[in-house]
Parts: structure tokens; sequence; C-alpha cells
């Protein structure tokens, strides 16, 4: 019986009829067609159309069942990736959305017997991570998408060199304690106590008392003076050598400072050295690291390009790799340091503004060596150049 045309009435009672899911068990998947009932899905099988679709199959089974196959594969890891990413989610839900499509491909078309098997492929696969539980198979799709995988490599890059800003930091705090603690033995060891003895110079004080004016009854004015004034003479040389002895105990040595104490004041001329370095260090075409969280993870550590000086402490920034112009304070920022052989701009100090090269970097010393290139002082090399004084010229 031929098929009805479309528009008519029979057509119309045909789709109302075909709406919706069918029977798999009345499904041909070679000849992608649904029959109603058990009546046409004979008819079909005894069809001649049907026929040729089996030859066709009989001469490849292989190569039919391996298409099926990637083609249920795809669909279902693409209805993975789509709605749940890299969740975990159920196999069983994500295989019930794919076949509420009624033009999906039937599993039974494929290599795998049942959904157990399919799943237990695609862990095999590595294409998802796949685990059992007491509620059925779960997956979790594994995204190998090249730009993902590239994402990845930079954000365990960025990580890796805070690591080793880190461990450097930790590298020179550990070497400054060593040193404080070698000094403090080496000062014990060389302090030597010695038996106290009096000197030589110092003056015995004695007290001489006339037995003949005790004895009178009636003494004279005089002879009160005098006597007063020979008992009062020696005090005032007393408190003269105990000034002196104070003065030379001061003069001689002030008490020893633990090593902790050096440290903090180590450090706190440190600070003041980098801060009245650090003023006003700002300029245009240098490359400079944003080293502040209030802007997100999305910006910290990442490197921009000065364009230009809003103000003394103010500068505009183009990050190099969103693009994204940022005003941003020279607290927020520090410098970078390229490798030996490139080329930096002098921030401050009297060769402020001029270029210079790159000979080597200490990374212990925190400091590099410079040849100045342009400006009076060309060809003039400086060493031990801190971090801060130097950035590295944008080339771009």
């Amino acid at each position: 019986m031929p098929k009805a045309e479309a528009g008519t009435p029979k057509w119309l009672a045909n789709k109302m009829k075909s709406k919706g899911l069918q029977k798999l068990r009345w499904f041909c998947q070679m000849c992608e067609k649904q029959c109603r009932d058990e009546n046409g899905f004979k008819c079909h099988t005894s069809s001649e159309s049907h026929q040729r679709q089996l030859l066709l199959f009989a001469e490849n089974p292989h190569k039919y069942l391996d298409d099926f196959s990637k083609e249920f594969k795809d669909g279902y890891v693409e209805l993975l990736r789509r709605r749940y990413g890299t969740k975990r989610v159920n196999a069983n839900q994500i295989y019930q959305e794919y076949i509420s499509d009624k033009n999906h491909l039937h599993m039974n078309a494929t290599k795998w017997l049942s959904l157990t098997s399919f799943v237990k492929w695609l862990g095999r696969e590595g294409i998802c991570v796949v685990d059992e539980t007491e509620k059925g198979w779960f997956v979790t799709w594994v995204d190998r998408d090249p730009e993902t995988i590239a994402r990845q490599q930079q954000l365990a890059k960025k990580e890796k060199m805070d690591k080793d800003d880190n461990e450097r930091l930790l590298e020179f705090i550990q070497k400054q304690v060593e040193r404080a603690a070698a000094e403090k033995a080496q000062n014990n060891n060389e302090s030597e106590f010695s038996e106290l003895k009096r000197s030589s110079e110092e003056e015995k004080i004695t007290l001489k008392l006339n037995p003949s004016v005790s004895k009178s009854t009636a003494p004279s004015v005089n002879a009160t003076a005098s006597s007063t004034s020979s008992v009062f003479k020696a005090p005032p040389k007393r408190a003269e050598s105990v000034k002196s002895f104070s003065s030379s105990k001061s003069s001689s040595g002030e008490k020893r400072k633990s090593a902790l104490e050096q440290l903090r004041e180590e450090e706190e001329r440190f600070k003041q050295k980098k801060t009245k370095e650090m003023d006003n260090w700002l300029m245009e075409g240098i490359t400079v690291k944003v080293i502040t969280k209030a802007l997100g993870d999305k910006f910290y550590k990442e490197k921009g390009v000065v364009l230009k000086l809003v103000d003394k402490y103010t500068a505009l920034v183009k990050m190099n790799e969103t693009g994204t112009k940022l005003k941003l304070d020279q607290e927020h920022l520090e410098t970078v340091i390229p490798a030996a052989g490139k080329y930096v701009k002098i921030l401050n100090g009297h060769m402020r503004g001029a270029d210079a090269q790159v000979l080597s970097v200490d990374i212990d010393d925190y400091s590099l060596t410079i040849k100045v290139t342009s400006g009076t002082y060309a060809g003039q090399t400086l060493r031990r150049v801190s971090y801060e004084s130097v950035s590295k010229i944008d080339s771009s």
C-alpha cells in the first residue's frame, strides 16, 4: 500500500500515531524504520528493501557495528559533556535522557550488550572516570580539550612560580637565622670572665680624728670647721671614681643584643632602604607584575605593561594575557627581572631612566649585574643591583 501524501488526513493520522517512543522490538536499525505493531514489523522484515539491507550488512558486519557503536558513544558522551561537564552523575540517568530522543541510535545495534558493559568500556578507554555504588554506576567525564589542557598547564606553571618565590624567601630567612645563630655562638665563645680586682690608682679613704679635740668640752669654731672639712674631703673623690667607672663601662661596651634583635634591626634597615629606593619608581614602557589579591585570582601574579602614568604613584597597566587595562598603585605592583641578555630600565638613583643589559642574575643574593647601554653612563657595569631597582623593558 503506497504511503499517504503529505497534508492528507491519513498522513496526519499516521503522524499522530507515531508521535513519541515506540516499542524497541518493532524497530529496524538497518532501515531506521519504527513499526507500530507486530504485524507491521513482520511485513517490513519480509519486504525487498529490508532484505537488501541485510545483504549489505552480511558483506561487512564489523563496519556497521563499529559505525553504530561510534555514533552511540558520541551521542552519549556529548550529552554528558554538555549537560553535566565534569560532574559525577548516574550513568543510567544520562542514558534515559539520551533515549528520550525519538531518533536516537539504539544500544542493541552496537557491540555492547548492556549499559554496564558500555560504562566499563568508557572507564577502560579513559573517556570517563567510573565507579560502582549501591545506587548503580556513576560516571565523570574527563575533559581532554586542548584549550583546557593548555589552561591547566598555565595554572600549574603559575603555581610553580609562586612556590619558587616562596621557597626562595624561606631559604633567605633560614640563612639569616643560621648566620645570627653562628654569630651568637661566636660571641659566647669570645666572652671571658676575669677576677674582680681593685685598681691600684684608686686612693684609700682614711679618717683621722684628733683625740685632743674629742676631749675638749668646748671646741672652737675653727677646730670644728677644720674637722668637718677633713671628714668630707674623700667622698667627692669617690663619686668621681664611680662616675669614671660608669663612663668607662659604657664606653667599653654596651649590652650584647640577641640574634633575634639583630635580625629585626637588619630587617627594619632593609625595609627602610627598600622604601627609600622604591619611592616613585613607576615608568612608562616597563613590565610589572600584580602582587595583590584584591582584584581576584584572575589578575594575581599576572604581568602587564605600564602604558602611562596617571600620577606620581599610579599607572595605567595593560595585562598581557587578558588585554585588560587597569589603574593600579605601585604598592600593588612589583618589578619583573628577565633572563641574562635581556634589557631592563633603571628605576631609581642618578641613572634613573637609562637602559641596561642584564649580564648575570644572582638568585641567592637577590641581585643582578647590568651594563648601561644608554645615557651619560653608557658602557658602565653595575654589580649587586637589587631586583627593585630595575624592571624588564616591554619588547612588544
